[in-house]
């Protein structure tokens, strides 16, 4: 009995370490923080840790995935020139509303500038991804010297 019941707690506990998952959710403090850790983990080639900056919907993830892929296809240069770059963060940082920002950012390896929206859905800043691909900058009544890439 003794040990049927030893046996039972090691694979109730083996069981519970299989099923933990090994990406924390995004802990992000802020709007700023989250769109940060997101970045860097992206330029860094860490995809599964920036998609727990993510909001998940099918889009975002699509794009992710994209992004991914495009990652692994890079010549190493590139991807050296990604992981050493730094995050610009480029002021006015649009708060729409107390859950929901607007920061155009780039990194200092390619200085093109792109766009994110960063919402907080229960309690966690989380990343839009498909707002980079989807917005139209003139909705923004953002000054010309902001203006991203993607117009």
């Amino acid at each position: 009995m003794k040990r049927d019941l030893l046996s039972f707690l090691f694979l109730l506990c083996f069981l519970s370490s299989c099923n933990s998952n090994d990406q924390p959710a995004s802990k992000a403090e802020n709007d700023i923080d989250a769109a940060r850790e997101f970045i860097r983990s992206a330029l860094d080639g860490k995809f599964d840790q920036a998609r727990t900056y993510l909001l998940p919907d099918s889009s975002n993830i699509h794009y992710i995935d994209v992004a991914e892929r495009n990652y692994e296809k890079a010549d190493a240069l590139t991807k050296d020139g990604y992981r050493s770059s730094s995050i610009r963060i480029y002021s006015p940082v649009k708060k729409v509303n107390d859950s929901t920002t607007i920061i155009i950012y780039s990194n200092s390896f390619k200085n093109d500038r792109d766009t994110l929206r960063v919402m907080n859905v229960k309690g966690q800043w989380l990343v839009d991804l498909k707002y980079l691909y989807e917005h139209d900058i003139d909705t923004m009544n953002l000054n010309n010297n902001t203006r991203d890439t993607l117009k």
